[in-house]
């Protein structure tokens, strides 16, 4: 299995999806370095960022079902360092 690390970028301005969106964190654990979560209260937005290191496709997935969540909005960046385990 050939792993990569990642970026996950999240800004969320619905709150009411949140729930979902730890659910599909919560999925993939094993695989996260990291998390970081601001709010941005004059905005009434939240920014998160999720550090991965997993195989892309993976990865490709849960931004995508992340960014299919209503009110929510992902971006993610890729390392081009290639890890065999």
């Amino acid at each position: 299995m050939e792993t990569r690390v990642a970026v996950i970028s999240i800004i969320v301005s619905n709150n009411e999806n949140v729930p979902k969106l730890n659910d599909i964190l919560h999925e993939v654990a094993p695989y996260i370095i990291g998390r970081m979560g601001i709010p941005y209260r004059e905005r009434g937005i939240s920014i998160i960022s999720v550090a991965l290191d997993a195989p892309q496709d993976l990865t490709s997935s849960v931004s995508g079902r992340i960014g299919r969540l209503p009110g929510i909005h992902t971006k993610t960046t890729y390392s081009d360092i290639i890890t065999k385990h």
